[in-house]
């Protein structure tokens, strides 16, 4: 089934079941009145979301035309956003870029942030910063929403937690990560608000493309309407999502609700970096990627990050070239100092 968040005038929304098709919705209040409520009670509300979705399939209860213009992202704010990095590559390219070696470790257990989570990006509202200098990025990834998951989890049971799957703009601002993390305590500044897709979707709406613990699917990422990535999330993905759910819960439970991400999708090409699509290659789910690459190549970079009025548009499609989540779409803003995000 697919779920998502109608903008209401509250904080959290209201819960709302949205057609395969991601054409029609029904209203879930009677079920649960937002998404953080079923999950708190997901066994039994589960079911019972499970049969409104059948029905509306089905035409039997009332329902809508769904807009992706007029939700939040799934969860407009969580208990705890956790993004990994799974993808060793784009790690490895990222870190190079500001001359920082990467310990071997980083191959064997995951790297992980805690990222701000009180409030996300609707997928189609605007990103916002004071400055272009910040070096404005968009970071396309997939994350999934856990169940409880009890401190010391192993991955199969992690893997087990697993309720929902979503598209990811985690946000950076790259000209502010060097010094704040030479600071030696993390990102703060750099990482604003993360936005995700329209609706989070059950793994089994994923059919054989959900293996492993990972989306087997091209990540379609496009920069003003140009394509600009479509790495495949199952590929090169050093760990799946039970372990970095196994490793996110390694010294702490995690509440039901809680978001795991994969970090950037980024695939390697004949054992190297990746290609532009124009040069036949799948491209990169981040800007960073390619201004490190064109360092290698060209000494020094070409791309410039996003400037105010850029459009980032993420999205997977499903075999058939149908949308799965629906895509984010968010055109870059300067923040005027007074718009509530």
């Amino acid at each position: 089934m697919k779920l998502a968040t109608l903008k209401d005038g509250s904080r959290d929304g209201r819960l709302i079941v949205v057609t395969r098709d991601l054409t029609q919705f029904a209203d879930a209040g009677e079920v649960a009145r937002t998404l953080q409520a079923a999950l708190d009670d997901w066994p039994a509300t589960a079911p019972k979301l499970t049969r409104l979705a059948e029905s509306l399939e089905a035409g039997s209860v009332p329902s809508e035309p769904f807009d992706p213009r007029h939700v939040h992202s799934p969860l407009p704010r969580a208990y705890q956003w956790a993004d990994g990095s799974a993808y060793v590559n784009h790690v490895e390219l990222v870190r190079r870029a500001r001359n920082a070696a990467m310990p071997t470790t980083f191959w064997t257990d995951p790297l992980m942030y805690q990222g701000g989570s009180d409030n996300f990006l609707a997928p189609c509202d605007p990103i916002l910063a004071a400055d272009e200098r910040f070096g404005i990025d968009m970071e396309g990834e997939v994350a999934v929403i856990v169940d409880d998951v009890a401190m010391g989890a192993t991955s199969r049971q992690a893997h087990e937690a697993i309720r929902l799957v979503m598209l990811v703009n985690d946000v950076s601002l790259r000209g502010l990560i060097p010094d704040e993390l030479a600071k030696g305590f993390g990102f703060f500044q750099s990482k604003p608000s993360s936005s995700f897709s329209p609706v989070a979707v059950t793994v089994d709406e994923l059919g054989d493309a959900w293996k492993d613990g990972r989306v087997h699917l091209p990540l379609l990422v496009s920069l003003n309407g140009i394509p600009f990535g479509r790495a495949n999330a199952g590929r090169d993905m050093t760990f799946d999502f039970g372990q970095l759910v196994s490793h996110a819960a390694k010294t702490r439970p995690l509440t039901a609700g809680s978001i795991i991400g994969s970090g950037t999708v980024s695939n390697k090409r004949d054992g190297g970096p990746g290609k532009p699509i124009v040069e036949g290659g799948d491209g990169y789910s981040c800007i960073a990627e390619i201004r490190m690459i064109e360092t290698i190549e060209h000494g020094g970079p070409k791309t410039p990050y996003l400037h105010f009025g850029d459009t980032v548009r993420i999205e997977m499609k499903d075999k058939h070239g149908a949308s799965i989540f629906g895509a984010i779409e968010q055109t870059v803003r300067r923040y005027a100092g007074d718009e509530r995000q």
